[in-house]
């Protein structure tokens, strides 16, 4: 089965993937896997986003790849644009570590690489 055909069977509903089994060895691993954010989206969407890395990010291109007008290409990529998590494009300045920590504790627990409680224990450990 491919993204395309599990994208459509769950019909854009949020799913966990539980079972990875590695190509070249069969090593299977179980848990509870959240799928990246490109799965996550519509087949057209994913489609989409290729194009427009494919273009390196020409409008131009995409108009005519999919012969849309440039408003048209702007607000599906902004449509896109808002079912995605980004890092931050305006970090802190650099004397503020604080912010940085807790960014990389929440990014670290996101990941699942630590859980809550660890979370909070780094969040109020003294600085």
């Amino acid at each position: 089965m491919d993204w395309q055909e599990l994208t459509d069977l769950t019909q854009g509903r949020p799913f966990m993937v539980e079972r990875v089994r590695l190509a070249d060895n069969g090593v299977a691993i179980e848990g509870r896997f959240e799928p990246p954010q490109l799965a996550r989206l519509g087949v057209d969407d994913q489609v989409f986003v290729a194009a427009f890395v494919r273009s390196h990010g020409s409008i131009k291109e995409m108009e005519r790849t999919f012969g849309v007008s440039y408003p048209t290409v702007k607000a599906r990529l902004n449509r896109i644009a808002e079912q995605l998590d980004f890092v931050d494009t305006d970090p802190a300045p650099a004397g503020n570590t604080e912010g940085a920590v807790a960014a990389d504790v929440v990014a670290r627990l996101r990941r699942g690489e630590i859980n809550a409680q660890e979370a909070l224990a780094q969040l109020e450990e003294p600085r």
